[in-house]
């Protein structure tokens, strides 16, 4: 599950920001090789990490609002649950998901992608 935990092995993970460098249900959005990245802060303060790019058309996530554990996409309203990174019924679809952990206070994201849901 992409939310945030405590785990001392960080072997793949790299930091990314102090967990208040992301507002409370809102997202940062991190370049990579893998492509834009957005870590999401759930309303519980999880974590999420999704390739920043909605299933539907492709439009950014990281600008979407966040409500709870999903983000709904600002170009057609799309609703898209973070945990998984699947679209809400009744529309269909899945964007990448990252793992992220928080250790003391600091996100680590990996850009290894977790296998679809």
């Amino acid at each position: 599950m992409s939310s945030a935990t405590v785990s001392a092995d960080l072997t793949g993970f790299h930091q990314i920001c102090a967990l208040e460098a992301i507002p409370p249900l809102g997202a940062r959005v991190v370049a990579t090789e893998a492509g834009e990245i957005a870590v999401f802060r759930g309303d519980q303060d999880q974590l999420f990490a999704l390739l920043d790019r909605c299933p539907h058309k492709a439009g950014p996530l990281s600008q979407g609002i966040v409500h709870g554990t999903s983000v709904t996409c600002p170009l057609h309203a799309w609703k898209i649950e973070l945990a998984t990174g699947c679209a809400q019924a009744p529309d269909e679809g899945c964007t990448v998901r990252f793992p992220v952990q928080l250790v003391e206070g600091l996100v680590y994201l990996s850009i290894t992608p977790e296998h679809a849901a």
